[in-house]
C-alpha cells in the first residue's frame, strides 16, 4: 500500500492557502473541493500519479541521500545477522537498490503501481532486477509470501495511514511476516517539532535534490498537507499525511508485540543536541523473558542504568547526596542540610495519599529505598521498589534488612518503561525524580495505568522543563542525560488525561529545585578533598558542571519541579 511518502530538501515556509483542485489524471492530482478534508488511507493511490512519480527522483537526490545516510541501515541489519529483507515502501527504489548492492536478498513491495514501475526501471539502469510486488500493508501476508529477517518502511511512508485501526493492522502484518528474531526499521518525519514549534529543516541528512521545495500548506493534529514545487518547470504536487508523533508510534509498535525499540534522530542517537528532521525506529521482535529484559532497555534507560551502577555514582549519591533519600528536598532555609530536606519531601508527598496498612505501593525508580522504608515503617503498608540499578538495589536490600523491614519492602530489578509487574496490582504508584531518565515517558504513563487498580492514585515528582521552556536553553542538561527532551507539567497533565485520569493537582515548588542542586553542589565542593581517590576527578568535574546547569536552568525559568497528585 504505501509508498515512500515524503522525501525532499524541505525549505522552510509558512502555511499557505490551499490551491483549487486540478483534473488532468496524468499530471494533476484530485483532492476534491476541500483538500484539507481528505483524510483517507486509500487516497494515496490518487496522489502518486504518473507526473508526480516521474519527478520523484529529482527530489530524493540519490547520490546526496546515499552520502548522508552512509551505512546506517546496513550496519543495523548486519549487527542482527539479517540476510533477507522486505522493503515495504519501495517508492522509486532507492533503498531496495542500496540493499541489493550491499548483498542483501531483497523483495520490493509498494502499493503504487506507478512507483514500482519506476523502481524497476531505476534498478535496471543500475544493473539490478528488482523483485517487485504490489501490496497493501493491511493485507501484506496475502500479497507477499515468505518470512523475512527484516522489514524496512522508510521515507515517512507510515504517515499515509489515517486511522489507528489501519496503523495497528499494518504493524501486525509486519510483525507476522518477520522471523522470530526479526527487526522492523521504520522512519517518520519529526511531526512533534512541526506541530509544536513550526516547520523548519536543516536539509542536512535527508534529501539532496536541489530543484524542489517541500513545505506544509495545511497543518493540524490530524493532517499534514505538504506542497511540492518543482522549480525546473513550475509543477506543483501535494501529499496528505497524518502527522505521527514519535512516542505514539513507539507505543503502537510495543503494543503490537515488538520487544525492544531504539529511536535515532537523523541517523544519530536520540539525544542529539539539534532537533532532528526525521526519527528512525529500530524495533526488535525477539521475545525476552523477565530475566532478559535488561538486555532490551531503551538507549536512555541503558545510559541511566550504566551511570547509577558506576562506583563513582554510587559513592557520590550514597556519601554526598544522603544515602537514604537521593531526591530533591523541600528546604525550610537555603542552608539546611540535605537529609532532612529530602525526608521532608517524602513526608509531604504522603500527607494526603490516604495510605493505610492495606495500601499496596509501587515505588518506581526507588533508588536506595528511603521513601519505601519510611512508608512501610509509618503505615505498615507493603511497598515494591522497582529500580534499574542493581548496585542501588543491593544497597536497598541491605538497608531494608538492617532495619527489619524485609517483610514489607520488596526490591525488583527492572525498568519502568516495561515493568515486570502484574496488571492492576497496586493502589498507589509513587515516584521521585526518576521519570526524566526515560526516553519513553508516554510508555511510562501507559505502564502506570496498566499496573494501577481502578480508583488508584499516582504521587510523583520529576525535574521537568517549564511549559514555556526554550528547548535550546536546556541543551546542556539534555546532553548530559543523553535525552532529547524533558517532561513538563503540561505534558504529564495531558498524558494522564489521555488514560482516563480526571483528578490532577500539581504543587509547584520549582524554587526548591534550584535550592536543592545548589546545596548538593556546595556539599560536593566542601567534601571534594575528602573523596580524592574514592570518586574520580573526571566524575566530580562533570557533576559540578551538571549541577550548575540545573541551578542556572532553574534560575532562568526554564525548569519546573513539584508534587503531582493524580487520581484515576
Amino acid at each position: 500500500m504505501t509508498t515512500a511518502a515524503d522525501r525532499s530538501p524541505d525549505t522552510a515556509a509558512g502555511l499557505a492557502p490551499i490551491e483549487a483542485p486540478q483534473h488532468d489524471p496524468d499530471v494533476h492530482q484530485d483532492f476534491g473541493e476541500n483538500p484539507a478534508e481528505v483524510r483517507d488511507t486509500n487516497h494515496y493511490q490518487d496522489e502518486y500519479i504518473k507526473g508526480f512519480v516521474d519527478k520523484w527522483d529529482d527530489y530524493i537526490g540519490w547520490e546526496g541521500r546515499a552520502a548522508s545516510e552512509g551505512t546506517f541501515f546496513m550496519d543495523q541489519l548486519r549487527a542482527r545477522g539479517v540476510e533477507k529483507v522486505l522493503d515495504v515502501a519501495t517508492g522509486t527504489g532507492f533503498n531496495s537498490v542500496q540493499l541489493l548492492e550491499a548483498g542483501f536478498e531483497t523483495v520490493s513491495a509498494d502499493g503504487s503501481a506507478e512507483m514500482l514501475a519506476k523502481a524497476f526501471a531505476n534498478g535496471r539502469e543500475r544493473g539490478h532486477v528488482l523483485r517487485v510486488v504490489q501490496a497493501d500493508w493491511r493485507w501484506l501476508n496475502r500479497d507477499v509470501h515468505g518470512e523475512y529477517d527484516a522489514i524496512i518502511c522508510l521515507g515517512n511512508s507510515f504517515t499515509h495511514l489515517f486511522s489507528e485501526r489501519d496503523r495497528r493492522k499494518a504493524l501486525a502484518e509486519f510483525y507476522a511476516m518477520l522471523s522470530h528474531d526479526g527487526v522492523l526499521i521504520l522512519d517518520q518525519r519529526n511531526y512533534d517539532s512541526i506541530l509544536d514549534d513550526g516547520f523548519s529543516s536543516k536539509h542536512k541528512y535527508y534529501y539532496s535534490g536541489d530543484t524542489v521545495t517541500a513545505e506544509p500548506e495545511y497543518l493540524d493534529e490530524g493532517l499534514a498537507r505538504f506542497r511540492y514545487t518543482f522549480h525546473d518547470d513550475g509543477s506543483v504536487y501535494h501529499l496528505n499525511m497524518f502527522p505521527l508523533r514519535k512516542d505514539y508510534v513507539r507505543r503502537l509498535m510495543r503494543e503490537v508485540g515488538f520487544q525492544k525499540i531504539d529511536t535515532y534522530g537523523d541517523f544519530q542517537d536520540t539525544y542529539s543536541q539539534d532537533t532532528p528532521d526525521f526519527w528512525i525506529h529500530v524495533a526488535e521482535k525477539t521475545y525476552r523473558t523477565d530475566e532478559e529484559l535488561t538486555q532490551s532497555y531503551s538507549t536512555a534507560v541503558h545510559t541511566a542504568r550504566d551511570y547509577y551502577n558506576s562506583t563513582d555514582a554510587d559513592t557520590f549519591y550514597h556519601e554526598v547526596w544522603g544515602g537514604e533519600d537521593i531526591h530533591v528536598g523541600l528546604y525550610e532555609t537555603p542552608d539546611e542540610p540535605i537529609a532532612p530536606a529530602s525526608a521532608r519531601t517524602v513526608e509531604r508527598m504522603a500527607e494526603t495519599a490516604g495510605i493505610t496498612a492495606e495500601t499496596r505501593v509501587l515505588d518506581m525508580g526507588a533508588g536506595y529505598g528511603g521513601a519505601a522504608r519510611h512508608l512501610a515503617r509509618k503505615f505498615g503498608c507493603k511497598v515494591t521498589c522497582l529500580n534499574l540499578s542493581e548496585v542501588e538495589n543491593e544497597r536497598n536490600r541491605e538497608k531494608t534488612h538492617e532495619q527489619g523491614l524485609d517483610h514489607l519492602v520488596d526490591v525488583v530489578d527492572g525498568s519502568f518503561e516495561n515493568m515486570p509487574i502484574q496488571d492492576n496490582a497496586y493502589d498507589l504508584v509513587w515516584s521521585q525524580d526518576a521519570f526524566l531518565h526515560s526516553g519513553e515517558r508516554s510508555s511510562v504513563v501507559a505502564e502506570i495505568t496498566r499496573v494501577l487498580v481502578p480508583g488508584g492514585q499516582v504521587v510523583f515528582t520529576d525535574p521537568m522543563a517549564a511549559d514555556d521552556a526554550d528547548t535550546g536553553a536546556l541543551t546542556p542538561i539534555l546532553a548530559r542525560l543523553h535525552l532529547d527532551s524533558l517532561g513538563s507539567p503540561g505534558f504529564y497533565r495531558d498524558e494522564f488525561a489521555k488514560h482516563g485520569f480526571t483528578d490532577c493537582t500539581f504543587d509547584d515548588h520549582t524554587d526548591q529545585l534550584t535550592t536543592h542542586y545548589g546545596r548538593v553542589l556546595a556539599e560536593l565542593e566542601r567534601a571534594e578533598k575528602a573523596f580524592a581517590g574514592k570518586i574520580s576527578e573526571e566524575y566530580i568535574a562533570n557533576m559540578k558542571t551538571g549541577l550548575r546547569n540545573w541551578v542556572n536552568g532553574g534560575r532562568s525559568g526554564q525548569l519546573a519541579w513539584g508534587i503531582f497528585r493524580i487520581k484515576r
